[in-house]
């Protein structure tokens, strides 16, 4: 069909096809990459259908598909089955999360610290380990997935939160973040498609960008995501893991049940997915929910990778966290840690180890859980009707809102009354949701006085 005869066709977007070069796909690709840049195709917007788009360019219904899938290795756009594709709703922008470009006179509701105020609680461990005899040996490149004694320490705090394994199954690594890095590098493949929650760790989804590979996103409800929607996914794509914060979903705050994981746990086992389990908020979790009875590694250790990280619970700075997982994926686990981090500082996993064995870091997690507390009551005090939604200690809240704004103008609106916050585009792992929210992190701010003004001044606004 010649593409002209679909000059008068309405459609989402109409490239040039004069100004496509050899190879077609490619430049096909670079220039949906250069109009969504320049917000000429705004973020959910959906794309003309494959065929559709060949038609009017005249050209070979698989070189559309190969530039398709070439924006949404990129992160571009994303591709829901059933119901076409739609520009990324963080294509235009970033969605790192971090405390760069924070600026210092808004109070900030939007970076997920952790009560920083306790970190004097850590000097004198620090200063105890500084005078050990074996002190020269922290800091060399013995042991690179860690020291024994650490290791056994660590697994006698985590057997407290459900969990039990071996030393020799277990590594140490530079905090939560690192340790879901490593595990995806090591078990898999760009191009390799992940079953994630609609929204999800939003570094997540840009480190998926960076390595291709694809998240699919998998509804949920209350209780966390739906084995029969993850089945679902599993028998229209080649999905090859799962990923999943059982704990505490970020940004969610939802809690999986016991019966809910033991169903997903099915899903898992029969479709034969590699489970990459965050569990960084379970010393929030166990003996606090009623229903908790420990991690999914517990369930199908063969095919999962724990990460349990210290920050949260014990100090955000020291940047420790453990990984453990199955025998056979120990290999290629370690093998990732020799080639990614060499070693994890000795030295900062001995503070973590003299915490916990002296009992402080029982003190910093009894802190710090009276803090969330608080913070929590606050944040029930002025959005009552959130008061019984998600975990009750989480260190953030889901806030939905009614806004029709833009994420980033939202954000940027709320910037100029005095507070930083963060949308709900930056952790979806799929197209355009009709529900917003705002994630409200609790754990930042330096002061309870200071936290109860940045949810005034969020309420007002959000009244306005």
């Amino acid at each position: 069909m010649p593409f002209n005869s679909f000059a008068d066709y309405p459609m989402s977007w109409k490239p040039d096809r004069a100004g496509l070069k050899r190879p077609i796909y490619l430049s096909l690709a670079q220039r949906l990459e250069t109009d969504i840049g320049a917000g000429l195709l705004a973020p959910g917007v959906k794309l003309p259908p494959q065929r559709e788009l060949a038609d009017f360019l005249d050209i070979n219904f698989t070189t559309v598909t190969r530039a398709y899938k070439l924006c949404e290795l990129k992160g571009l756009v994303v591709a829901e089955t059933g119901r076409g594709t739609f520009v990324s709703p963080r294509a235009a922008r970033p969605i790192t999360i971090s405390a760069d470009h924070m600026v210092r006179e808004c109070i900030d509701l939007a970076f997920g610290a952790s009560f920083e105020q306790c970190n004097s609680m850590i000097a004198d461990a620090m200063r105890r380990v500084m005078a050990k005899p074996y002190f020269d040996r922290l800091l060399d490149y013995t042991d690179p997935s860690g020291m024994p004694h650490h290791k056994q320490a660590a697994l006698n705090w985590m057997r407290g939160m459900g969990l039990e394994a071996r030393p020799e199954q277990m590594a140490i690594v530079s905090g939560a973040q690192n340790g879901l890095v490593i595990a995806l590098m090591a078990l898999f493949q760009p191009g390799d498609r992940i079953a994630v929650d609609t929204y999800t760790f939003s570094n997540l989804i840009e480190f998926a960008r960076l390595h291709h590979l694809h998240l699919v996103p998998v509804r949920g409800d209350r209780q966390g995501m739906l084995p029969e929607e993850l089945e679902a996914q599993c028998k229209l794509n080649e999905v090859r893991g799962v990923f999943l914060m059982p704990s505490c979903s970020n940004p969610t705050t939802v809690v999986l049940p016991e019966e809910r994981k033991r169903m997903l746990i099915r899903v898992i086992r029969q479709y034969g997915l590699l489970l990459v389990e965050d569990d960084t908020h379970a010393f929030l979790t166990a003996g606090v929910v009623p229903d908790y009875e420990g991690p999914m590694y517990r369930l199908l250790p063969e095919q999962t990778v724990y990460i349990c990280s210290t920050s949260k619970a014990i100090c955000s700075g020291l940047r420790v966290a453990y990984l453990v997982f199955g025998e056979a994926l120990r290999e290629r686990i370690l093998h990732t840690i020799y080639n990614v981090n060499v070693k994890t500082s000795s030295l900062n996993a001995e503070i973590v180890t003299e915490l916990l064995l002296t009992g402080r870091a029982g003190e910093i997690m009894a802190e710090k859980k009276r803090l969330a507390e608080q913070a929590n009551a606050l944040f029930n005090a002025c959005f009552p009707a959130e008061a019984h939604n998600g975990h009750p200690l989480a260190f953030f809240r889901w806030l939905p809102v009614s806004s029709a704004l833009p994420g980033e103008q939202l954000e940027k609106q709320l910037e100029t009354r005095g507070i930083r916050v963060f949308h709900s585009d930056r952790f979806l792992s799929g197209p355009v949701q009709p529900q917003k929210y705002l994630r409200i992190a609790l754990s930042t701010a330096d002061s309870m006085e200071r936290l109860r003004a940045g949810l005034y001044i969020l309420r007002e606004a959000l009244l306005t």
